[in-house]
């Protein structure tokens, strides 16, 4: 295509000077005419000598101009690309498929390529894409790591329209349609500066508390004289590990631990998964009871303080879950490890009668009370609540409880609760009347649920009100923020043995009715599964209790009881399940009923009575989530299962809900748990 060029810019003024002079000297030659016709003769003739010299002058002076116009920009150039091929920084120029059509010096000796190299820079750079090359409109950065060296890579667009247009001489006046462009390549070494990063980044110091859970239990197991020894096996078992990583450890009580060291074996220690939990375990000198440790590490906070409150954050987590775990905690991350032995129950009730007497105080500083659970409440959330609802109503408190769902098997026990029977008629109420009645003097109760998006209604918790968190399942980094009183302790078998237990301790006397004791003996009978499961010393006491209060078995027995459709559904669900690596029953519940999820759940305990099976799943489809209701007996822990997915709970009962997946897509994210954590040595099929 030809382009019709011409000459512009201050080149073209300077060569067109003189005739613009010569027009000015013709119009000053005019008037001299006028005053003297000799004088306007003489200036006209050397106004023609003058435009004669000058014709000549440029006709002669034109081709040497023009010569020496291209050789000083011939000499430019070569300067320039000799600058450029000799530039420290590695440069290559590409076309927009990555190809190589010019490479400085540094360039190739960084590459050990040659200029005669034309492939692409992906055959060079192979973690390299074409989309990363090609991004953004102008530069854009992005590192590769190339054998032992870091690159930070920086590419820049040069379009031929923008490079023509900066020409102060010549102008297109044709120009092509399209916005071809050539990218600028650049490469700048920063290996060293990622290496002394990488130090600083290892010579951080990270805090970490070690408590050891059950140590006074352990001591009582074994004669006085062998109790010095126990300690001492156990100190140095714990100085032995840490001391391999050059860490500072100080013992600041009887069984707690405060622990220094570089954030660089932190690799190590989650590779190993803090074996330690494991270690400890195997001292013995005569004690029944193993010894279990608690871990909370805390790192990359703004300051040694920082990781010191993050490291309280994560023992105290680590506690809450029931021990025998470490909890390692970031600003925005939060990992756990172990947790794979049963929680040790408690012997000593001192707990439960200081949080006794804490929740009366708090009762009686409120006007109201509104009491709830989770969503698609049980009869242990239910059970809970009704408990609650009893205390409140002995300190003459205005009490109520959230209940958006009453399932069939919900309903027998709550039929036990109408105005019939002498209760009001808003005991119950849902979602939306509370949000409307509470006001700044109410107290949010919470049941059987710490997970603020579990509960009946979760816009309760942001209303800034007191709240207070009663339960049993472990914990998780998505917690209820800011309780004035949390009892959270994952020993317990259900919510209604902890509200059992503190009922005793609430005020002397306390009177229950007989459905209310009845409805918190279910919950507890629901959760151990008849006793089966979790159930301790302290769960029997509490279901004598409540068999004191007037709780009859027959009477819980009939309401807990399941309408055919339900039986035959939980039957369909044993039927069809499926082994998984030979160890795991995996069922889905069919078709639609009023209480899939309760269904759901009854028969993963079903499945248990299999021989051979470790671990049960259920999956249920209800109200636009996949529930799944998970069991097992003792070999695997199905609560990190749970984790894995979203959801939590305890050693052999655990849940997890789904939003956005089919049954066959969680059926699948299941299998691919089990597989990973088969893999890892995290569960033993």
């Amino acid at each position: 295509m030809k382009h019709n060029l011409k000459l512009t810019g201050r080149l073209r003024n300077y060569l067109i000077l003189p005739i613009f002079l010569t027009i000015l000297l013709v119009i000053l030659n005019i008037p001299i005419y006028f005053v003297n016709q000799e004088a306007g003769v003489m200036v006209s003739g050397f106004l023609v000598v003058y435009v004669v010299c000058m014709f000549a002058s440029f006709l002669r002076n034109q081709p040497v101009l023009v010569k020496e116009v291209i050789n000083f920009a011939t000499q430019y150039s070569t300067v320039q690309k000799k600058l450029l091929n000799e530039f420290e920084i590695p440069y290559a120029l590409l076309d927009i498929n990555g190809k190589i059509l010019w490479m400085n010096n540094k360039f190739g000796e960084v590459t050990g390529k040659d200029k005669g190299y034309h492939k692409t820079i992906f055959s060079i750079f192979h973690s390299i894409s074409k989309e990363e090359l090609q991004k953004g409109e102008g530069e854009s950065n992005f590192y590769i790591h190339w054998e032992d060296k870091v690159f930070r890579a920086e590419t820049t667009r040069l379009y031929f329209e923008s490079m023509v247009e900066q020409s102060s001489i010549i102008e297109v006046t044709e120009k092509k349609e399209d916005s071809a462009y050539l990218i600028a390549f650049y490469l700048f070494d920063e290996t060293e500066l990622s290496q002394y990063i990488q130090e600083n980044r290892e010579q951080k110091l990270v805090s970490a508390l070690l408590y050891i859970d059950n140590y006074d239990e352990a001591l009582d197991s074994i004669e006085d004289v062998k109790r010095s020894l126990l300690i001492a096996l156990i100190d140095r078992k714990i100085n032995k590990y840490f001391n391999e990583m050059d860490a500072l450890v100080r013992k600041i009580e009887k069984d707690k631990y405060f622990i220094v060291f570089k954030y660089k074996f932190m690799e190590f220690l989650e590779e190993d998964k803090f074996s330690i939990l494991e270690d400890v375990k195997t001292v013995k000198v005569g004690n029944e009871m193993s010894v279990t440790l608690s871990i909370g590490v805390g790192m990359n906070g703004d300051s040694y303080k920082n990781n010191y409150e993050f490291s309280r954050m994560a023992i105290d987590l680590a506690l809450g879950r029931g021990g025998d775990q470490a909890v390692v905690k970031e600003y925005d991350r939060i990992s756990y490890y172990g947790g794979k032995s049963q929680t040790v129950e408690k012997s000593t009730r001192v707990k439960a009668r200081v949080k006794a007497h804490a929740l009366r105080e708090t009762l009686e500083s409120r006007e109201n009370v509104i009491i709830m659970g989770h969503s698609i409440s049980d009869a242990d959330a239910f059970g809970a609540a009704v408990g609650i609802y009893c205390a409140a109503r002995v300190l003459g408190k205005k009490a109520q409880i959230v209940l958006n769902t009453v399932t069939s098997s919900l309903r027998p026990i709550k039929e036990c609760f109408t105005p019939d029977k002498g209760y009001p008629e808003d005991m119950f109420i849902n979602s939306e009347r509370a949000l409307e009645i509470v006001n700044k003097n109410t107290l949010v109760m919470v049941v059987d649920t710490n997970r603020p998006n579990y509960t009946e209604c979760p816009q309760l918790l942001n209303k800034g009100l007191a709240v207070v968190v009663f339960d049993h399942h472990r914990q998780s980094s998505e917690v209820i923020q800011n309780p004035v009183l949390s009892y959270i302790e994952p020993y317990a078998s259900s919510a209604c043995e902890m509200i059992a237990e503190v009922l005793q301790y609430f005020t002397e006397n306390i009177k229950l009715e007989p459905s209310e004791a009845d409805c918190i003996y279910a919950g507890i009978l629901i959760d151990t599964n008849n006793f089966m499961t979790k159930t301790g010393v302290r769960t029997f006491e509490a279901a004598a209790y409540l068999r004191r209060c007037g709780a009859e078995v027959t009477r819980v027995r009939k309401m807990l009881r399941n309408d055919m459709d339900a039986y035959k559904a939980r039957a369909e669900i044993v039927r069809h399940a499926e082994v998984y690596r030979g160890s795991f029953a995996i069922s889905v519940c069919p078709g639609k009923m009023e209480s899939p999820t309760i269904v759901g759940a009854q028969a993963a305990d079903e499945l248990l009575n299999i021989v051979g099976i470790k671990a049960s799943f259920v999956l249920t489809e209800y109200q636009e989530k996949i529930y799944i209701s998970s069991r097992s007996i003792d070999e695997v822990n199905v609560q990190l299962i749970m984790e894995r997915l979203g959801g939590g709970g305890h050693l052999n009962v655990a849940g997890a809900q789904l939003s956005g997946y089919t049954l066959n897509e969680a059926k699948r994210a299941v299998c691919d748990v089990l597989d990973k954590m088969l893999e890892e040595g995290d569960i033993e099929g």
